[in-house]
């Protein structure tokens, strides 16, 4: 008994492999703005909120100490740093860091970052009024740029049976590389003001 060959076999095999590949780089390349989405759709991975602005503290506002924490992703040449290690600021208090990011290659670079606070618990009650992340910053080589973010933790964090006992919270952000961008969109914005666009 002979077998009979599907000769259209091989070129199926050859296209579904095609197809996927093709949907990993498109996953891979939208990969940054799904997880955004993701996170401020469900909350996911302490994502905070966003404001206008702070509601103010009182004097006798419980304190709550903030730590910074910066990450490149791997292959992100960038250095990255937090300006400050941690602050301590009352609950309602708006407050202004900053983060540093450096280019110390011989190429333009483009990064856009993610963040997230933990314990994760407390991310609807950390409020970001200004930040950096998601939007794509471009370096120029040696580049050096200041980033600001401002938040305030939310009075209501003290309230919440499963927050009350917080006290410290840190806020990370990691950078990854954009691949395939138009740098020269953003170069003249960052050579011009001297930041990059928030």
């Amino acid at each position: 008994m002979s077998e009979t060959r599907n000769p259209n076999g091989k070129r199926n095999t050859v296209i579904g492999i095609s197809l996927m590949l093709g949907v990993m780089v498109a996953l891979t390349a939208a990969a940054v703005p799904l997880y955004q989405l993701f996170c401020q759709v469900t909350g996911y991975g302490g994502t905070t909120n966003t404001a206008e602005a702070a509601p103010g503290a009182d004097s006798d506002a419980p304190l709550v100490t903030i730590r910074f924490n910066a990450d490149t992703a791997r292959g992100m040449a960038w250095d990255f740093e937090p300006m400050q290690r941690e602050v301590t600021a009352r609950v309602g208090e708006q407050v202004t860091v900053f983060y540093e990011a450096s280019n110390p290659t011989d190429r333009a670079i483009a990064g856009t970052s993610t963040y997230n606070v933990t314990p994760q618990k407390v991310g609807e009650y950390f409020a970001k009024i200004d930040c950096f992340c998601f939007t794509e910053q471009v370096l120029q080589p040696g580049m050096s740029v200041a980033m600001p973010v401002t938040f305030f933790v939310d009075p209501e964090l003290v309230i919440d049976p499963l927050t009350e006992e917080v006290r410290t919270i840190t806020l990370s952000y990691t950078f990854f590389e954009m691949e395939g961008t138009d740098i020269t969109t953003n170069a003249a914005l960052v050579e011009e003001t001297g930041t990059a666009a928030n």
